[in-house]
């Protein structure tokens, strides 16, 4: 849902959007199939789905054979880092994102990372954008040469409320999104997992009826 809602706000800013998304050794490919109906539904120009085989690494319950965690007393966003934290992922997602911005032209990046109702990952956090910008623009002839490369996280610091708020003014479908960790083949929600927690209790303060389709 928030990658949905980062792309209809950089459509809404004038952006001509390449979507992209990464398939990345996770439990299932639903959300890979939401994502490119997000993308035609949205406008974007094109949408590439990259493959990078993070299972044969494993390290997280997303890529590994390690359970995702349901219902647990911990509150998403506390201060441990959970099992589906992904080694590197968002390191690895937006070189992906910068090398193809550089074939293409583009000297803006978006990303939906969030610090605020989030999962706990580090990859998340404000410091990691700044420091992947800074980096952009040491190791890229479009940094060197170029105009530069501009890294944004429109999220980053709004509740899932707003966020829901936000998607629903652009005129977001929330319904085509998934979000679930452990969504089936259909991209229905198991209604349980962090993400699914994060997500409803968005809707639930937006006061927005969910959409979400849960097994």
């Amino acid at each position: 849902m928030d990658s949905a809602v980062v792309l209809a706000m950089a459509r809404a800013q004038g952006f001509n959007a390449y979507a992209l998304s990464v398939q990345y050794g996770q439990r299932h490919t639903s959300e890979l199939d939401a994502a490119a109906r997000v993308a035609k539904e949205l406008g974007a120009a094109a949408h590439k789905v990259v493959n990078v085989d993070l299972r044969s690494i494993g390290g997280s319950a997303l890529t590994d054979d390690i359970d995702v965690p349901v219902d647990t007393d911990q509150q998403p966003g506390g201060d441990a880092i959970p099992v589906t934290y992904v080694p590197a992922r968002n390191t690895i997602m937006l070189s992906v994102a910068l090398g193809w911005a550089e074939v293409l032209g583009a000297a803006d990046i978006f990303c939906g990372v969030n610090a605020v109702d989030y999962s706990g990952y580090p990859d998340c956090r404000p410091e990691f954008i700044a420091a992947f910008q800074a980096l952009a623009n040491l190791a890229t002839k479009a940094g060197v040469e170029g105009a530069g490369i501009k890294v944004h996280a429109p999220l980053q610091f709004m509740s899932k409320a707003d966020i829901v708020r936000e998607g629903v003014a652009l005129g977001v479908d929330f319904s085509s999104t998934v979000s679930c960790y452990n969504a089936d083949a259909a991209g229905n929600a198991c209604g349980h997992c962090d993400a699914c927690r994060l997500r409803t209790a968005g809707f639930v303060d937006a006061g927005v009826a969910d959409p979400t389709h849960y097994a």
